[in-house]
């Protein structure tokens, strides 16, 4: 559960649950005070998100550096790419709007995990890969409420 002001809203994580010693593939959500960074978005499915964030549209060839070995890991990479990526344009819409979170960052740290973001639910409702997710109409509300982070408890 994510608090919402005096509201709880359904969230989902990794399937590997919450750890504080997150690493790359262990499909946990890593925990602490993660700094809401950024959000990205696909201007061709949805409107321009409401927030104080920084806000940029992304396109088909957008992904994200999750190989440890490469200089560019856990940093926006423009496809094709050679190391290992995740693609942020994607067919269901999970990544329509996504909040880049503040996890290995500040610096980046090789192996420590990467692409930890807040985005919309799965219709299954799936556990992420160590991410946290929510409702799209949830996402949008935290968005807009101004958050700077969101607080994981471990």
């Amino acid at each position: 559960m994510l608090r919402l002001d005096d509201r709880l809203l359904p969230a989902v994580i990794g399937a590997g649950g919450i750890r504080a010693d997150k690493s790359e593939g262990d499909g946990a959500t890593p925990a602490g005070l993660l700094p809401l960074r950024r959000v990205l978005y696909r201007a061709d499915r949805v409107s321009i998100p409401t927030t104080t964030l920084p806000r940029e549209a992304i396109a088909p060839e957008d992904g994200w550096c999750d190989d440890p070995s490469h200089p560019r890991y856990n940093r926006p990479v423009t496809l094709p790419f050679e190391g290992r990526h995740e693609r942020l344009w994607r067919p269901e819409r999970i990544y329509d709007v996504v909040a880049v979170l503040g996890w290995n960052d500040d610096p980046v740290r090789p192996g420590r995990g990467s692409a930890i973001f807040l985005h919309a639910t799965s219709p299954d409702d799936r556990p992420t890969e160590g991410c946290i997710a929510l409702a799209p109409a949830d996402l949008l509300a935290v968005l807009a409420a101004g958050l700077d982070a969101i607080d994981v408890p471990g």
